[in-house]
């Protein structure tokens, strides 16, 4: 969600997040996929394990068994599921709506197109996410009040305040990766883009410096907030699903297997930070696969999300 919040905040459509990213997401894709292999070849932080035959047996015959009994219906159901997949990742990549009529135009095609229309059955669906969405409410009340009271303001305006623009960069990327380990992260991306960019409204910085602000913040919240469940709503939720029971998946276990990730990816993107994305972006200008954006942004400034 912090992608969109803050590409919208920029004004990047979807091949602009994508260039102006490339600098630090091209060298963490790369290390991250180095480090699954060897993580998985060593077999430590609770990689390598093995699937058993047993287990894969069952789920052999389960799948068989579930071709062998599946209708014509059934088929148009995955069909139509398909598809309002590829209308949600169009949709989100596009910025076609705000989000949160995206998913509910989601929920509507999906239950409409497949016969789930008895109201029982829709609240199945949720129930996996109750514990989940109590966690965000407090989490919204939390943002609510630090946008409110200013909190962050006083540690935002000491890092522009530094004058070497690469050292503010590398400042915003550990503020928000360091806050983005115990807090949730697209509330962290959401507080640091709505309070730079009222820095660009006021002045105190230039369009090109908040664009480069921009994607250190949104790194900064997407790469290290990877330490503990509270940083990714995604780990959050698994962590609050019935699963987590039964795979012995605990809050230790969860940071340990993340440790790896956590150090390689937020190393790698602070030196993408501190050393190719300021050359990067002005070959990207010289080359003309993007444009500097000249206007300031004079609209007003989002205070949530």
């Amino acid at each position: 969600p912090q992608n969109l919040i803050i590409a919208d905040q920029a004004s990047w459509q979807f091949g602009e997040f994508l260039i102006r990213m490339a600098p630090v997401t091209i060298p963490v894709f790369i290390c991250g996929i180095i480090t699954c292999a060897l993580v998985e070849k060593f077999k430590v932080f609770g990689y390598g394990a093995q699937l058993p035959d047993t287990v894969r047996q069952i789920l052999v015959d389960f799948d068989n068994e579930e071709r062998k009994t599946r209708t014509n219906q059934d088929v148009a159901k995955l069909w139509i599921q398909g598809a309002i997949a590829v209308w949600l990742i169009a949709a989100l990549a596009l910025h076609l709506a705000a989000v949160g009529l995206i998913g509910l135009s989601v929920i509507i095609l999906a239950t409409a197109f497949t016969g789930v229309i008895e109201e029982h059955s829709m609240g199945k669906a949720f129930e996996e996410a109750l514990p989940f969405t109590a966690l965000l409410s407090v989490f919204f009340a939390i943002v609510a009040v630090i946008i409110d009271q200013g909190l962050f303001k006083p540690v935002i305006d000491a890092v522009l305040a530094v004058e070497d623009k690469g050292t503010q960069l590398a400042m915003f990327y550990v503020a928000n990766g360091l806050l983005s380990m115990v807090s949730d992260n697209v509330f962290v991306g959401t507080v640091y883009i709505n309070e730079v960019k009222a820095a660009l409204v006021e002045g105190v910085i230039t369009r090109d410096q908040f664009d480069l602000l921009a994607v250190a913040i949104n790194t900064g919240t997407n790469l290290p907030s990877v330490a503990t469940p509270n940083g990714q709503a995604a780990f959050l939720f698994l962590l609050t699903s019935a699963l987590a029971p039964l795979i012995r998946l605990s809050y230790g276990r969860m940071v340990i297997m993340a440790l790896p990730y956590t150090i390689v990816l937020a190393l790698v993107g602070l030196a993408g930070i501190v050393f190719f994305l300021e050359p990067a972006t002005a070959w990207f200008y010289d080359a003309g696969w993007i444009e500097p954006h000249v206007s300031t942004l004079t609209d007003a400034v989002s205070s949530g999300h």
